[in-house]
């Protein structure tokens, strides 16, 4: 065994992260035949195969190629229930919308910093709050996901989730209750 080659990056430690990445992208119809853990699982088996390939040199650089992976794998089960051809500007359109969900998700947590150290918090944080959604109920999570990442109204929301506008608000206070206790049990935690 060659002890000088890196250690295998826990990417097990990124599931969570991607899985909330993936249900974010995966519309209403596609959520009832498709499974966001399970791309998320083929991503992460990808990534373990091809790490050694890879070029990553920080954090954020391991993750944005966790992203591209995961908007591949997304674009490709996608196209599996469409009947259209391959369309590689849907393909390069996934990709930013993957991208900027997860800045999406570094917005809910922080304002704007930008020295290296401050990005590694960043996408620490990120990844934190990626856990800690998917440990919420489905329904306090999809609103969530759909008010703060979807931009949705709560009269949208309460018609795609076949609620009152009172329910879906009420969603929406016990979910963000919720992530701040659970972002706070991770801080004193240690992450």
């Amino acid at each position: 065994m060659d002890t000088n080659s890196p250690a295998v990056p826990d990417f097990a430690r990124y599931r969570n992260y991607l899985r909330v990445l993936a249900e974010i992208h995966l519309g209403s119809q596609l959520r009832t035949k498709i499974d966001a853990s399970d791309i998320v699982q083929i991503s992460l088996l990808e990534a373990h195969q091809d790490w050694q390939k890879a070029k990553f040199g920080s954090e954020g650089e391991l993750l944005a190629w966790l992203r591209t992976i995961l908007a591949h794998n997304l674009s490709n089960e996608g196209r599996r229930y469409r009947s259209k051809g391959r369309d590689m500007t849907r393909e390069r359109s996934l990709a930013a919308d993957v991208e900027h969900s997860s800045a999406q998700l570094v917005k809910l947590l922080a304002s704007e910093q930008s020295t290296p150290s401050q990005q590694a918090v960043r996408n620490e944080n990120a990844t934190r709050l990626a856990t800690a959604l998917a440990q919420l109920p489905e329904t306090q999570r999809q609103a969530v996901v759909l008010k703060h990442f979807h931009k949705r109204s709560t009269a949208e929301i309460a018609m795609q989730l076949d609620r009152t506008e009172q329910a879906v608000a009420g969603l929406l206070k016990r979910g963000l209750q919720r992530l701040r206790e659970l972002m706070a049990e991770s801080d004193v935690s240690g992450g």
